[in-house]
C-alpha cells in the first residue's frame, strides 16, 4: 500500500471516529437509496442483512478486504475461522467468507460509507427500498426461483432465500438490465464489473439477467442476521454464532427483542486505534524518507556520519586481550647415565655390604675411673650446699 493510501485510510478512520449521531443527520432521498441499493437488493436475505450491518463499520471492512486479498485461497468457514480473534464486528468477519463482495465494497469506499450511514439513519426506508427494487425485478421477469435461489412472494414483501443454506450462490447482475429501464437519469445505479469465473446460465428464461459462479460452502446456522419485513428492521436469529468467541456478545439487542443494534463505541474505538497506528507508521516512514533524502543530497555528510558511528561502535567494544607468549622452558643438560658397576664375584659383594667400623675412635675409660669421677662431683656439690646452709644460719 502506498503512503498516500495509508494517509487516506487514516483520515477516513478519523472521520469515522466522529459520533454516529452526527453522521446520521444526513437524510438520503429515494433516488439516492435506489442508486446505492440496486447492486445488492437481490441478494439472499441472510447475506444482504449482514452486508448492511457490515457497511456500518467501513474501516473494519477495508481491513478485512486487505486480509482477504492477502489470503486468496480462504473462503467460507475456513476464512471466518481464520479471523475469529480479530477485533472486527461479527458482520464484518462473516463477509470474509465471500471475498468478491468484500473486494467490491472496498473498491468503492464512498458507496460503502453511504450505505452504512443510510442504514443507520433510515433503516425502515432502506427496507422499503429493497422491496420496491425486488418488485421491479419481479415485474421485469428477472427474479424467480431456481436451483440456486428460492423466491417467496408474500402479500407485503418478497423474501429471497438460498435454496440450500449450506451452499450459497452469490449472484452478479447488471442493475440496468434486471430492473428494466432505469427511472432516475440523474442517479445512475452503481454497476460492478463481472466477477472472474461467473457466466450466464445456458438456458434462457428464468434468471436470465443473473451471472453465476461456484457456490460458497457454509456450516449450519452460519448467518446470524435476517430481516423482519413486517416491522422493517434487521434482527438477530442466531445470537451464538460459532465464529464469535466470548466474552463479546453477538446479538446487538435493543429494546425490541432480537433487533440488531449498532455499537458506536466499538466503531469509534476501532477507528481511533487504527488512526493512531496509521500516524505512527507515517512518522516512521517520514523519518526513513528524510534519512534517504539526506543521504542523496549530502553523501559526504552521510559518509562521515556512518564513519563516526563505526568509530563509536569500535570505542565501545572492549580492547582485545593479547595473549602473552609463553616462556620457553630452560634447556638443562641431561645428567649422564651412570656407568653400571661391573659384575663382581658373590664374595666381594657380601664384603662391600658389611658395615665398617670407624677407623679412629677414642678409647673408653675404665669403669672404675668413671665411677670415681662421679663420686668426686657429688662430694663437691654436697660441700657447696653445706656452705650455703651455714651462711644462711649465721644471717638468722
Amino acid at each position: 500500500m502506498t503512503i498516500a493510501r495509508k494517509i487516506l485510510t487514516a483520515l477516513l478512520a478519523l472521520a469515522i471516529a466522529a459520533p454516529v449521531f452526527a453522521q446520521a443527520q444526513r437524510t438520503y432521498s429515494q433516488a439516492e437509496l435506489d442508486q446505492m441499493l440496486a447492486p445488492v437488493a437481490l441478494y439472499p436475505d441472510p447475506l444482504l442483512s449482514q452486508v448492511l450491518m457490515a457497511a456500518t463499520y467501513p474501516a473494519e471492512l477495508g481491513e478485512a478486504a486487505r486480509w482477504s486479498r492477502a489470503n486468496p485461497r480462504l473462503q467460507g468457514d475456513d476464512a471466518v475461522r481464520a479471523v475469529e480473534y480479530e477485533d472486527w464486528d461479527p458482520s464484518v468477519k462473516s463477509l470474509t467468507a465471500f471475498p468478491r463482495i468484500l473486494a467490491r465494497m472496498d473498491e468503492n469506499p464512498g458507496w460503502t460509507q453511504s450505505l452504512g450511514d443510510a442504514f443507520l439513519a433510515q433503516e425502515p426506508h432502506v427496507m422499503d427500498t429493497v422491496q420496491q427494487l425486488r418488485q421491479r425485478a419481479r415485474a421485469a421477469g428477472q427474479l424467480a426461483s431456481d436451483e440456486r435461489l428460492q423466491v417467496v412472494e408474500e402479500p407485503n414483501f418478497i423474501a429471497i432465500r438460498p435454496a440450500n443454506p449450506q451452499f450459497v450462490y452469490v449472484p452478479y447482475y447488471d442493475p440496468l438490465v434486471v430492473y428494466g429501464p432505469w427511472w432516475w437519469p440523474a442517479y445512475q445505479p452503481v454497476v460492478w464489473a463481472p466477477w472472474p469465473g461467473y457466466m450466464r446460465p445456458y438456458r434462457p428464461g428464468v434468471s436470465a439477467g443473473f451471472w453465476w459462479g461456484a457456490p460458497v460452502g457454509l456450516s449450519v446456522n452460519f448467518f446470524f442476521g435476517n430481516f423482519d419485513w413486517q416491522y422493517r428492521h434487521v434482527r438477530v436469529v442466531h445470537p451464538t454464532a460459532y465464529y464469535y468467541r466470548p466474552p463479546f456478545a453477538v446479538n446487538r439487542v435493543a429494546v425490541t427483542p432480537h433487533r440488531w443494534q449498532h455499537e458506536p463505541l466499538h466503531r469509534e474505538a476501532f477507528a481511533e486505534r487504527r488512526a493512531v497506528q496509521a500516524r505512527q507508521q507515517i512518522q516512521v516512514q517520514s523519518a526513513a524518507q528524510r534519512q534517504e533524502r539526506s543521504v542523496a543530497v549530502f553523501p559526504e555528510r552521510a559518509e562521515r556520519r556512518d564513519a563516526r558511528r563505526v568509530e563509536q561502535r569500535v570505542e565501545r567494544q572492549p580492547a582485545p586481550v593479547q595473549a602473552q607468549p609463553r616462556a620457553q622452558p630452560e634447556v638443562r643438560p641431561q645428567p649422564q647415565a651412570r656407568a653400571q658397576p661391573e659384575t663382581r664375584p658373590q664374595a666381594q659383594v657380601h664384603q662391600q655390604q658389611r658395615p665398617r667400623m670407624p677407623e679412629a675412635q677414642a678409647p673408653q675409660q675404665p669403669r672404675a675411673e668413671r665411677q670415681g669421677q662421679r663420686q668426686e662431683r657429688r662430694e663437691i656439690r654436697q660441700e657447696q650446699r653445706n656452705e650455703r646452709g651455714h651462711k644462711s644460719g649465721e644471717r638468722s
